[in-house]
Parts: structure tokens; sequence; C-alpha cells
């Protein structure tokens, strides 16, 4: 089994439990080799309610990681958003998807 295929089903192992509201949207990570997404989804509605990317950032994928998580928790303290629950998106919670949870975390988002 490759590691797509993997990570797949890892991801639908997940999202069979979380679930976000309006009031405490999902926030899912995307990683690729050299670059973070992360969105702040109701999956009541279907609707992104904030987004952030690291596309035009230079550094390493951990410092990518630091200003997503500040990018993403300072949207959600727009939108009033206080909690949310954390899609790591069937990636190991170790890395860059880590820190840009501690850094959402350290930036005012309870996850």
């Amino acid at each position: 089994m490759n590691t797509q295929m993997r990570r797949t089903k890892i991801h639908t192992r997940i999202r069979k439990v979380v679930h976000g509201t309006a009031a405490r949207p999902r926030l899912t990570v995307f990683r690729s080799l050299q670059n973070l997404h992360a969105q702040l989804i109701d999956d009541e509605t279907g609707k992104t309610l904030a987004a952030a990317s690291s596309l035009k950032m230079k550094g390493s994928l951990r410092a990518k990681a630091v200003e997503v998580g500040k990018e993403i928790a300072g949207k959600a303290k727009e939108l009033k958003i206080k909690a949310a629950v954390y899609d790591r998106g069937g990636f190991a919670y170790k890395g860059a998807v880590k820190t840009l949870c501690e850094t959402a975390r350290e930036n005012g988002l309870t996850i």
C-alpha cells in the first residue's frame, strides 16, 4: 500500500469522528513536501470560514508552519472563533503538522 492510499484511509477514519460547527469549526491541515495549507471549515454548511497557506513564504517547512499557525489563529480571532477541532488530515502528529497546531494554540485558538 503506498503512502497516499494509507493517508487517505487514516483521514477517512478521522473524519468519521471529527466534525466542525460554526461555533467550533474543523481546523484541517494539508502538508506537501514544501508547503502547508490550513482551513477552518464549518461542516454543517460545508463552507470554509478562513484559510491560510505558505505558498508565498520562504524558509523551512517548520518556519512556514509557525507563520501559517499565526495567520490562521489571527483570522479565527477576526471571526470571533475561540475554539476549533483539529483534523491532521491523516498526517502524523509530528514536525510541521504539530508545530502548526501548537502555534495556533499559543496565539489564542483552543484546540
